[in-house]
């Protein structure tokens, strides 16, 4: 059993502050993802997990210890780096068996080990290479091999698939989830990719500017954001965004957008009254072209700027009679082109809204309605 708990840590470097007070906690077996813009001070928090970094204040603790103060190597943690780090003049056996070697297990204990690792991660053709005669992604799974033969209580990985083109790192993300599931091991990895993040977490915890915005399951977030700013990170492409006034808050709420026209959302109205400006958002997914119907949530014509073909999918581009941009997805191809005028509506339930502090008022989804 390995859970992770972090209350109130802070990190500051002289008198500029980088993380502000995080409660986070992680447990046993979970895949937790941190996920952020660059400089969101992820990886300065896994380095603190790691030991690589002081913590500053509050306390971190792994399995109801605290271990602020503890030295890395006695944390039994593993730590995959976005560099692979391995030894050049080392075989794959070797660079696997290091660690070992340096905790005074013998060779067949290394053997054992190193040998079951490379066969749990198909590289056990490659025990006798060089690192210089393996690609990337192999040199990725060797790296990470070399953190499973240690056995550690926690592993840790520092955006590993960052320097693998984009074939290899879906493939390498698939192989990371299965070890997951065949492990049974907690994991906390950082990206600042929202794919790797919605597909690799059990739980997503979603940081800006130091802080933690949110915490929860893909599903969780990608629903429910609880702002503006996790909102907007999650779903490519972004949820369309569009100021608007409050009318009325009785039974969906009404909103009029710039050009007069009305939305309404199944929200919780709490805090919200009439003329107060607000932010509605409807993820392009939710956007649907052709007549609307009668109880619609929000209704935009206009004329198409742009469409992408994607294979199974196809996005397009609006511009609405109120110069509002607007971005909608649909699935397989489409007849539709650039300069025809269009028609796009969304239900009332898929309708987002964010007060003037970024942050949302839930959506009330009927019962046994899915909205995603």
């Amino acid at each position: 059993m390995t859970r992770v708990k972090l209350s109130n840590v802070s990190k500051t470097y002289g008198d500029t502050p980088v993380l502000h007070g995080v409660d986070l906690q992680i447990d046993d077996g979970e895949f937790a993802v941190l996920v952020g813009p660059s400089g969101c001070g992820k990886t300065t928090l896994l380095r603190m997990m790691c030991g690589l970094e002081a913590i500053s204040g509050g306390e971190l603790s792994i399995d109801d210890e605290v271990v602020n103060h503890l030295p890395p190597a006695k944390r039994r943690i593993a730590m995959v780096f976005q560099s692979y780090a391995l030894y050049p003049h080392m075989s794959v056996f070797d660079n696997m068996a290091f660690g070992l070697k340096l905790h005074g297990a013998d060779r067949a204990e290394r053997t054992r080990r190193v040998t079951a690792a490379a066969k749990a991660l198909h590289i056990d053709h490659l025990l006798t290479r060089l690192p210089r005669e393996l690609s990337g992604g192999q040199r990725q799974r060797v790296a990470i091999g070399r953190a499973i033969v240690r056995d550690p209580k926690l592993f840790l990985f520092d955006e590993p698939l960052s320097n693998l083109d984009a074939s290899l790192r879906v493939k390498t993300r698939v192989e990371l989830a299965r070890l997951h599931r065949e492990l049974k091991a907690t994991m906390v990895y950082v990206t600042h990719d929202q794919v790797e993040a919605m597909t690799l977490g059990d739980k997503i915890v979603v940081m800006h500017e130091g802080r933690v915005q949110q915490a929860g399951t893909p599903v969780d977030l990608y629903q429910r954001p609880a702002n503006r700013f996790v909102a907007t990170f999650l779903g490519s492409p972004g949820i369309n965004l569009l100021p608007a006034t409050v009318l009325d808050t009785a039974g969906p709420v009404r909103m009029q957008l710039a050009d007069g026209s009305i939305v309404c959302a199944a929200v919780d109205a709490s805090g919200l009254a009439a003329q107060q400006p607000v932010e509605i958002g409807i993820r392009p997914e939710h956007l649907t072209l052709g007549t609307a119907a009668a109880d619609a949530g929000a209704r935009f014509s206009g004329e198409v700027t742009l469409v992408e073909q994607l294979g199974e999918s196809h996005l397009v581009y609006l511009r609405s009679s109120g110069d509002a941009e607007l971005v909608a997805r649909g699935s397989g191809h489409t007849r539709i082109r650039p300069g025809d005028r269009v028609s796009l509506h969304a239900s009332v339930e898929a309708v987002y809204v964010f007060g003037a502090d970024g942050l949302a008022h839930q959506r009330l989804f009927p019962e046994g309605v899915a909205i995603t």
